[in-house]
This record gives C-alpha cells, sequence and structure tokens, in this order.
C-alpha cells in the first residue's frame, strides 16, 4: 500500500492506494500517531484502495475517534468491496461519506 499525504495547517489529507491489510494497516496507523496532533480535519481519499480487512478497520475507526474529540473526519471516493465492506459492517453509520 501507498500512503500520499499532505497536511496544511490543521487539515490532513491522507489517500490510500492498494490493500489496507494486516500487513499494512501498522504502518498506517503509525503514520497517523504521528501526524494527528494539532489536525482539526482529516480527509481519508479512498479513490484507489482496492482492498480493506479487519485490521484496516481498526486503524480507520481509531482514526475515527480520535477525531471526534479534535475536529473532523471525512472518507471520500469509497468504491467497490470497500464500499461493500463499509456497508456490511456498519460503518457507514458511523464515518462521514462523501
Amino acid at each position: 500500500m501507498d500512503i500520499e499525504k499532505q497536511k496544511d495547517g490543521t487539515k490532513l489529507y491522507v489517500k490510500l492506494v492498494g490493500r489496507l491489510d494486516t500487513k499494512t494497516a501498522p504502518e498506517l496507523s503509525e503514520m497517523l500517531k504521528d501526524e494527528l496532533e494539532g489536525v482539526e480535519e482529516l480527509t481519508f481519499d479512498l479513490s484507489e484502495l482496492v482492498y480493506v480487512s479487519s485490521a484496516g478497520l481498526r486503524v480507520i475507526l481509531s482514526a475515527q475517534k480520535i477525531m471526534n474529540k479534535q475536529g473532523s473526519m471525512k472518507v471520500r471516493n469509497v468504491k467497490g468491496i470497500v464500499m461493500e465492506v463499509f456497508e456490511s459492517t456498519g460503518f457507514v453509520d458511523i464515518l462521514t461519506i462523501e
């Protein structure tokens, strides 16, 4: 998985490319731990994410919990199997998906 990030003041934009699974979730978790301090608006672009596992869902949920305390989080461009996973796990009710 590739992680593309852009930080602009209190805004963080993260684009995920490839697979967010047991192997790659720790990398995303570590990056978010380093970057989320002071962030008030987090945006995930999942237009090129082709797969998400339960480990990936845990990282996204953890980010949502942090952002509930310090700002807002949006998930954009969710497609295909990733949207199916979000729907079957109830993440569509937890996340702000655009």
